[in-house]
């Protein structure tokens, strides 16, 4: 074997490799552009990537490694959250895969693929003419007009391919219905959620749509599980559902309980509490739906996951005395956090390349005007990286910004503490500086403004 081959290997216990042959895999990337590709096994349901091979000149990648169990894998360019561009095979010890990744598909090649994979193979060639315009939708232009008939088309098809595809393996063939209903329910809610130029009414659902319930897809959590982007797949089928039912989205906890509502599995439960729980950016609201949902955590892999994210939030919660931050203003003077006690501190972490950042601006001036004269201090923490400091002095000047303007020099100890992923992030703390939201509202919404009020009436 070439050595270029094969040029990712992964060894997922030392004891494998004395009691199961390896699954060996050869592709060729025919495509324009050249991505890594990226080999992912299948975790409670997500997908978590174990590999990654860089194709050669010669446009060939390859994999060598030992599954820890027999299933459902993903091989592709795409994401880790998404089908796009990520196709899905079967591996158990021994198997041998070698396959060309084309633009729209990919091919089997090679003579020593495995009965399973040749199986996946045909019901890929069945389903890719849905799957190019529910997945590929930025390359293949549809609406529902010409979607929801191929879709019908190929949901009837799928009983009898199950009946006509027979692996041997009974492991495979015992999956392979439950796979297909999958795929499909996966295409079908990709669809209905991406963006297109045309978007059908409820009433305008063919029959296949109104075949899909929770109480089907979601009664047991083991199958979810086992299912390639099974929880991606199963919250598309809850959004139809609420759909259907004219149940409307809420924000918060009180959105957190129709979903809980909705799913029949107290397993699956505890995963879309935890999933909650993972987004919560401060200890009150954390601890509010763990107070109320704890009693779903019923797995252990949930509770550890459960007092990872509240020892992540510990730091967070309200009354806790905010970080003493030093950072330098515009003019060069160093303001520390511990400098503003007595005032009741509006932070505002921004940047300047950063639009969403920029559009508040102009509703945080206002915010400053009607604040005028009260106990109320913007503080603006620039994440900018210093290469981008004259930039960041020339917008304050050229926008007048308000407040103290502060530079942090990128994304540092400040961010991580406070678990800052992504910007703007507005903050609130009281006159002694302790948190009182590490998540606040926008100056956009009149919610911040009500908030700063609130604390301000309190001594």
């Amino acid at each position: 074997m070439k050595k270029h081959i094969i040029t990712a290997i992964t060894f997922l216990s030392i004891s494998a490799v004395f009691a199961q042959a390896p699954v060996q895999i050869k592709g060729t990337f025919d495509k324009e552009f050249i991505k890594p590709v990226k080999l992912f096994k299948v975790v409670n349901g997500d997908m978590v990537e174990i590999a990654s091979a860089q194709p050669q000149l010669d446009k060939k990648f390859g994999f060598t490694f030992y599954p820890e169990y027999e299933g459902f894998y993903a091989i592709g360019s795409g994401t880790i959250g998404s089908q796009t561009e990520n196709n899905i095979f079967y591996f158990k010890q021994g198997d041998q895969l070698e396959l060309t990744v084309s633009e729209k598909n990919y091919q089997l090649t090679g003579t020593n693929n495995s009965k399973e994979n040749q199986i996946l193979n045909r019901w890929h060639e069945e389903v890719n003419p849905i799957e190019q315009k529910a997945f590929n939708w930025m390359k293949t232009q549809s609406t529902f007009v010409d979607f929801f008939p191929d879709l019908e088309t190929v949901a009837a098809k799928a009983n009898n391919f199950t009946k006509n595809n027979k692996s041997g393996n009974t492991k495979f063939d015992a999956k392979l219905h439950d796979y297909i209903q999958w795929d499909l329910a996966a295409n079908a809610t990709n669809f209905l959620n991406t963006p297109r130029s045309a978007h059908p009414a409820v009433e305008e659902y063919t029959d296949y749509y109104k075949s899909l319930t929770l109480t089907d897809f979601a009664k047991n959590a083991s199958l979810v599980y086992q299912m390639p982007w099974g929880n991606r797949t199963l919250g598309g089928i809850s959004s139809l559902g609420r759909r259907i039912a004219n149940i409307p989205y809420e924000k918060g906890i009180a959105g957190l309980q129709k979903d809980v509502q909705l799913l029949p599995n107290d397993t699956l439960k505890g995963d879309i509490i935890l999933t909650y729980l993972a987004r919560q950016k401060d200890y009150t609201s954390y601890k509010e739906a763990v107070d109320k949902y704890h009693t779903y955590l019923l797995t252990a892999s949930q509770k550890q996951r459960a007092t990872k994210i509240m020892n992540d939030m510990a730091q967070l919660k309200t009354g806790d005395q905010g970080l003493n931050f030093s950072f330098p203003d515009n003019n060069g003077k160093t303001v520390k956090f511990a400098d503003l006690k007595g005032k009741v501190v509006l932070i505002d972490v921004w940047a300047t390349w950063c639009g969403p950042c920029k559009a508040e601006i102009p509703h945080l001036k206002k915010l400053e005007t009607e604040m005028h004269g009260t106990d109320v201090q913007v503080v603006s923490i620039s994440v900018d990286e210093e290469k981008d400091k004259a930039k960041w002095q020339k917008m304050i000047k050229d926008e007048q910004l308000g407040g103290l303007q502060l530079f942090a020099s990128g994304w540092g100890d400040f961010a991580e503490y406070y678990k800052i992923k992504g910007i703007p992030r507005f903050m609130v703390f009281d006159r002694q500086g302790k948190v009182v939201t590490i998540d606040s509202p926008r100056p956009s919404s009149p919610e911040l403004k009500q908030l700063l009020e609130k604390i301000l009436a309190t001594k």
